[in-house]
């Protein structure tokens, strides 16, 4: 059964209540679902049972969350986002505007497929722009960075900046979202901190 939660605080007031997260008053939260605190959730956003939802997360309006999807802590979904089934986003995850997850590769409108939903990972910081279509199945890497309107198809290795349609790298991006500088021998660096990343096996890694 539904519920709706009708909140007339301030998202001040609210925060100090029990539940110690934010629902705006026309967003519908399932029982069953999970929600982490300080978590805000905006207006006609719709929460399905069974979701998880991390802490200090930000929902925008009109974000759709289905009951299998997992979502992580400190997670930015921009408006009209649907997180579907079997959609897991790790910490740190940006969802730009309107950008699209699919959970079938092949659909119909006369052939029910629920149990052929293919599982999509969005893993550590990863930034995901406005109007990109994530295409179901793949995973996106460790702070990867898929430019504004591009498509998918294929996994993401971690720090990968991927943009077009299909996408295809066209660099690395460093952990603060700076373009990095090739340095030659499996060296990068980002021109901001100038910190060190290194090629690994997944994509790259940050020198420690």
């Amino acid at each position: 059964m539904a519920v709706v939660w009708l909140c007339h605080l301030s998202i001040e007031d609210f925060m100090n209540t029990s539940t110690n997260f934010f629902v705006h008053a026309s967003a519908i939260v399932d029982q069953g679902a999970e929600i982490g605190a300080q978590t805000k959730i905006w207006h006609f956003v719709h929460v399905s049972s069974g979701a998880k939802i991390g802490l200090g997360c930000v929902l925008g309006q009109n974000v759709f969350v289905g009951g299998r999807a997992v979502i992580g802590n400190n997670v930015r979904i921009q408006n009209n986002v649907s997180v579907y089934d079997d959609v897991i986003l790790e910490d740190d995850v940006f969802c730009g505007p309107s950008m699209v997850f699919t959970n079938v590769l092949n659909p119909r409108s006369f052939i029910s497929r629920k149990n052929e939903y293919m599982k999509t990972i969005v893993r550590r910081g990863a930034s995901l722009g406005a109007n990109s279509t994530i295409v179901c199945g793949v995973t996106i890497g460790e702070y990867a960075f898929v430019g504004a309107g591009s498509v998918v198809t294929k996994d993401i290795p971690d720090y990968g900046l991927f943009y077009g349609n299909p996408a295809r790298q066209h660099g690395w991006m460093g952990k603060r979202g700076v373009r990095l500088v090739e340095k030659g021998q499996g060296i990068w660096q980002c021109p901001e901190t100038q910190e060190i990343y290194e090629m690994k096996e997944k994509g790259l890694r940050l020198r420690t």
